[in-house]
């Protein structure tokens, strides 16, 4: 029961955090940053296995590896700029937070480019001439 670990990490964390931010915000923000880092660490096996699943859909489906790959990238791109962005606000600066989550959004409409080119395509192609 990996939720139980991180609502517990979370609960000490926030407790801690609150109780520190009076004396040392500088270290209650370490100490949030901290708490984020090691609740991904405790959910890469789980983001492992969800990525090797979706291998073996994609082979079993003849789907193309490239589309696979973009779309996990992109995906990759929305939680990274999730995390950074939330960080970036919990240290009060909403603005560059902004930044960050447009940055993302541009790159990820970027990626998905070549797959709407192709949906496009396809749809063209179904269409009787």
């Amino acid at each position: 029961m990996e939720i139980l670990k991180i609502v517990g990490i979370s609960l000490i964390a926030t407790f801690l955090a609150l109780i520190v931010k009076e004396q040392k915000p500088n270290f209650a923000f370490l100490l949030v940053v901290f708490t984020g880092c090691t609740i991904f660490l405790i959910l890469v096996d789980k983001i492992y296995e969800i990525i090797t699943m979706l291998e073996k859909l994609a082979v079993n489906a003849n789907v193309n590896m490239v589309y696979l790959e973009t779309i996990l990238k992109i995906i990759g791109i929305a939680y990274i700029a999730e995390f950074a962005a939330q960080i970036t606000k919990d240290a009060g600066l909403g603005s560059i937070a902004s930044k960050i989550e447009l940055s993302g959004k541009i790159l990820i409409l970027a990626m998905a480019i070549p797959i709407l080119t192709v949906i496009i395509e396809t749809i063209i192609q179904l269409i009787p001439s």
